[in-house]
């Protein structure tokens, strides 16, 4: 579905996206993770034709995007990280406008909205105004007037961003059933959670680079040991303390607030950090995250 080779993206003299490879196969989900400046939307935007490339290849369903990308962009569904919707029109109205755009027939695309507000459990809401639903109503909204055009490719960037669980878990429940109905899926998140749930593949970009690619799994293996136990001690102890345990994990890490021991058995690391006459005020054992790989590759500091 998405082929490239040494995909390059300038703005002047900055390079955002450093010569990229990837590839997403049809019918799955595959997630683009990475802190802020990491090349995340520059690619995405390259990926859905609206930017072009300044060096490298790029074939999007077969076609390349520098001659083909009215055909392209007839093909697949784009979900913006901001909704734009028109607030004054009724959902329906939404779906029925943006659908003529493709040239879709209007008895067609009258069909075709009910089914997708059905899909977005938007029905009871067809009439009413955009400005009057709630964030989580807005977003299923956006996501299947993406959809109003049948998209072999649907590229959703932060599709659940700013929303409370209840609707995000839902979102999740729709772009799961449109995975299984074939539709392939490229997202960018910030949630760690969400690209677990959803993805089948991921890569982690940072500084225009790609730092890994693999299965959610595969990357924890990867990059993490299977579990992580936190240790809270008293503020300001953990620093002076870190040298105290670093033989009992394969890995430490030093926060304000804890340490992070990276190991394969917490409940024995715990009981080793005890038998070394250290008592946590706290102390947890967890299941290593995809988060674990994330920061371990880009960092704990800020990008702006």
């Amino acid at each position: 579905m998405i082929q490239a080779s040494g995909l390059r993206k300038s703005f002047g003299d900055f390079e955002a996206v450093q010569g990229i490879d990837l590839e997403v196969r049809r019918g799955e989900a595959f997630g683009f993770l990475g802190p802020n400046g990491a090349g995340k939307s520059s690619t995405m935007r390259m990926i859905a034709t609206v930017s072009p490339r300044s060096g490298g290849d790029l074939q999007i369903l077969g076609m390349d995007p520098a001659t083909h990308g009215p055909d392209i962009r007839a093909c697949i569904g784009v979900c913006p990280q901001d909704d734009t919707l028109d607030n004054e029109l009724s959902p329906r109205d939404n779906l029925i406008v943006y659908g003529r755009y493709f040239g879709i027939p209007r008895r067609q695309v009258r069909a075709k909205a009910e089914e997708l507000l059905e899909f977005a459990q938007l029905t009871d809401k067809a009439d009413g105004r955009v400005e009057a639903m709630s964030g989580g109503m807005k977003r299923r909204l956006t996501i299947a007037r993406s959809l109003v055009n049948d998209p072999e490719l649907l590229l959703l960037d932060e599709p659940t961003t700013g929303l409370d669980p209840q609707a995000r878990h839902l979102l999740w429940d729709k772009l799961f059933r449109l995975k299984q109905q074939g539709v392939t899926l490229v997202l960018t998140t910030h949630y760690m959670d969400e690209a677990e749930q959803l993805c089948d593949r991921l890569v982690v970009m940072d500084k225009g680079k790609i730092a890994a690619e693999g299965a959610p799994r595969e990357l924890i293996a990867t990059y993490c040991t299977r579990e992580v136990a936190e240790l809270r001690f008293g503020i300001g102890e953990h620093e002076a303390l870190a040298h105290r345990v670093e033989g009992i994990a394969e890995r430490v890490e030093v926060l304000p607030d804890r340490l992070l021991l990276y190991t394969d058995n917490g409940e024995h690391t715990l009981g080793e950090v005890a038998r070394a006459g250290l008592h946590p005020v706290a102390s947890l054992v967890r299941r290593s995250s995809l988060e674990d790989v994330f920061l371990r590759l880009t960092g704990r500091t800020l990008v702006d």
